[in-house]
This record gives C-alpha cells, sequence and structure tokens, in this order.
C-alpha cells in the first residue's frame, strides 16, 4: 500500500522501539519527521530528522504547525504533564499511539490479557495507587485517552523490549549487564526473581506492530499488548546472559539487592519495580495485536537470537556507569 501521502511525526524516535520504527515506517513509504534530544545513530534516507526538545511547548506547537495524519508518541509524561500534552497531541492528528506500558498490569490473572486488571485499580497497596510511579501514571493517561469523545487514539503496552544498548536483567539495564560483562565484573540479582516468568521483546518486531497498527482500522480507540508470547524465567534469562557474553550472576536476597540499587528506604521507585513487575509472573496473550495486524508468533525473534544479535552490535568502546555500590558488595561478600 502506498503511504507516499501521509505524514507521521514520531516524538522520542532514537529510543529502543523508535530506532526500528522510524526506518520501517520510511521503507512503508510514509513521510517521516524523526523528533529527539539525540541525533539517530543510523541516518535513515526520507527521514527528516528534528534535533529538539519536543516537551518544549512553543517548539511543540511549532512542530505540530506541519499537520500530521498520525502520531507516535515515545515521549515520558509523569500526572502533572499529562493535561498539558495529551489533548494538545490528540487535537493536531488523526491517529495518535500512545506508549503506556504491560507495567500497569496486576498479577491477578495468567496470562495476561488487555481485559487484565491494572494496578491502579486493583492494587492493595495505597502508597502506590497514589503515586506517580510509572506504572501509574502511564494509567492515568490512558484514562485520559478514553474519556475522550474522540476515538483517534490507540494504545500501546509493550512488555520489556530490548534494543541497542537496551539489555534488561531483572532491573538491572546495560551498564549493569553487558556494560559489567564486557568489563569482567559479576552482576547481583534478586533469588526471589529467579524463578519468575519474564516477557522480553525484540525492538525491531515490536517496531512491526506499531507499523502495523497505524491507520489500521481496527486500532482506533483500542488497546494492544505489543510483545512476544515467549517466556523465560529470569534464571534462564541470566543463563543466556552468560553463554552470550559470559555475564556472571549471583543471587541474593532482594532486600540486600535493594539496598545496592536504592539505598534510601523511602524512595520506593526501585522496590515499586521488583515487587509489582519483575517479581510478577509475565506472561502475554498476545493475540490482539497478532490478529490486528497480521502477524504470527513464529515470525518473531527468539529471545535468545535476539539478544545475541543485539549484543554483538554493542560498541566496546563504551564507558559504562559505574555502579560502586554492587563492586562494594561483591568485594566485602
Amino acid at each position: 500500500m502506498n503511504q507516499s501521502g501521509k505524514k507521521v511525526l514520531v516524538l522520542g524516535a532514537t529510543g529502543a522501539m523508535g530506532q526500528y520504527l522510524v526506518p520501517r515506517l520510511a521503507e512503508m513509504g510514509f513521510q517521516v519527521d524523526a523528533v529527539s534530544l539525540d541525533d539517530p545513530r543510523t541516518p535513515c534516507p526520507g527521514v527528516k530528522v528534528i534535533k529538539t526538545d519536543a516537551k518544549d511547548k512553543a517548539i511543540l506547537a511549532g512542530v505540530l504547525a506541519n499537520r500530521y495524519d498520525a502520531i507516535v508518541d515515545f515521549m515520558i509524561y509523569p500526572t502533572g504533564e499529562l493535561v498539558a500534552y495529551l489533548p494538545l497531541l490528540l487535537d493536531n492528528t488523526e491517529h495518535y499511539i500512545y506508549l503506556s506500558s504491560y507495567r500497569i498490569y496486576d498479577n491477578k490473572e495468567h496470562p495476561i490479557r488487555e481485559s487484565s486488571p491494572r494496578l491502579i485499580d486493583a492494587s492493595e497497596d495505597v502508597m502506590l495507587r497514589n503515586s506517580d510511579d510509572y506504572c501509574i501514571y502511564k494509567a492515568r493517561g490512558e484514562n485520559i485517552l478514553r474519556s475522550r469523545a474522540r476515538r483517534n487514539w490507540t494504545i500501546i503496552r509493550p512488555a520489556i523490549t530490548y534494543s541497542l544498548l537496551r539489555y534488561q536483567l531483572v532491573t538491572l539495564e546495560a551498564a549493569d549487564t553487558v556494560g559489567r560483562a564486557f568489563a569482567g565484573k559479576t552482576a547481583v540479582l534478586p533469588e526471589q526473581a529467579k524463578n519468575i516468568q519474564a516477557t522480553m521483546s525484540w525492538a525491531g518486531d515490536v517496531a512491526r506492530m506499531i507499523a502495523g497498527l497505524l491507520f489500521n482500522d481496527r486500532a482506533f480507540g483500542e488497546t494492544f499488548t505489543v510483545a512476544t508470547a515467549e517466556h523465560h524465567t529470569w534464571g534462564e534469562i541470566a543463563d543466556y546472559y552468560k553463554e552470550i557474553c559470559n555475564l556472571k550472576s549471583i543471587w541474593i536476597d532482594k532486600e540486600d539487592y535493594l539496598k545496592i540499587l536504592s539505598p534510601d528506604p523511602y524512595w520506593p521507585g526501585a522496590r515499586w519495580q521488583l515487587e509489582y513487575d519483575r517479581l510478577f509472573d509475565r506472561i502475554i496473550d498476545n493475540s490482539a495485536i497478532l490478529n490486528a495486524t497480521g502477524m504470527k508468533q513464529s515470525e518473531l525473534t527468539k529471545l535468545y537470537d535476539g539478544l545475541e544479535r543485539e549484543i554483538a552490535r554493542c560498541p566496546r568502546d563504551i564507558k559504562w556507569r559505574v555502579n560502586e555500590r554492587m563492586d562494594a558488595f561483591l568485594q566485602n561478600r
């Protein structure tokens, strides 16, 4: 299908998903404007790169004056920003794709479906429900979209999505996984997560899902968990990292683990990410997104293969952030 007449704006275009989505949209014939604070790692022919701060309302208004048929929004909006940005974006396009997260789901249904209970509605933790944690403000954004009379939006809920420089393991990110592996260091992991089922999707597959939703009649006013149905325990995934990049891991009690990540007991973000996501069994029923896009689970990248490919692409000369508390814990162990 020729999409040469359609203009698409991608906000936050150089992130894990955006770096795969932008070139795919260009290949499909869309006119793509890619907005980011960073330069793209690989230039994409036919894509207009706008290096600017889309959170600056005056700048954003100027960008929106270009009149886009669709907006794919990878930006992050805490609660206080939702009412300032979402109506503006919805009113300036025919199809708005909002980045939510699978982290909004509670642990009350397996496998997870789009109708599964959300933490904001079902959690018994009053502090969490009244916080501005990631899983909460993403759900609040969903609520705002559903309150609108015009259903020109689609909500996407990615699971953990790995890509170049995005290599997750339980709650650790690239600096503490591949970064430590390249430095010959050991990573510390919470033993309570070892047998928990996790879902990690390759960003290229998620980009295909998002592209398949654009201007799709089945997508308007609907919600999709954009993820693979493949799942593994965190222990199995740790073994993958060991085989692929020789990351050695030791498993310790979660309380010791959390002290390494966040020593302030009154700052609960690290604890909530662990206890209200990574310690939940995350098994995904992805039939809704496959049906809407015509994709098949058999076409999606196997986790081992995708991690191996993305880690092989990782430059060896990156100056990673040093986790001094993890180093000290291991030295004193």
